[in-house]
């Protein structure tokens, strides 16, 4: 059974930055597609990057200059390094998961496995 566990949320102010962690195990498949979602309340879940296990990235238009995307598979985790946040980057960030797939987009549609979710608050 997959598994999704993320970590590294938290409470800071703009300008500052943040590591998420999401540890991932039971994948079935040597290869897959991972994301990194969020979804501020009131707002529908926004793609941010989709990073598939032959190093491909494809960023969303949020997270493009910002966030840093990565994947180790040798300790089964998934990062994303936030930098220069924002308030408006306030939301519960998720990590999701796929069966190898031609083009790994953050289409969250697409996704099959989720994380619970770990919170970022950032204030002016």
């Amino acid at each position: 059974q997959v598994r999704l566990v993320e970590s590294g949320g938290g409470s800071v102010q703009s300008g500052g930055s943040l590591r998420l962690s999401c540890a991932f195990s039971g994948f079935r498949y040597v290869d897959y597609c991972m994301g990194w979602f969020r979804q501020a309340p009131g707002n529908e879940r926004e793609g941010l990057v989709g990073i598939d296990t032959t190093g491909v990235i494809n960023y969303g238009d949020s997270a493009k200059g910002r966030f840093t995307a990565s994947l180790d598979k040798a300790r089964n985790s998934l990062y994303l390094q936030l930098s220069n946040l924002k308030p408006e980057d306030t939301a519960s960030y998720y990590c999701a998961a796929i069966e190898p797939v031609r083009v790994c987009r953050p289409v969250a549609s697409g996704f099959h496995w989720w994380g619970q979710g770990t919170q970022v608050t950032v204030s002016s």
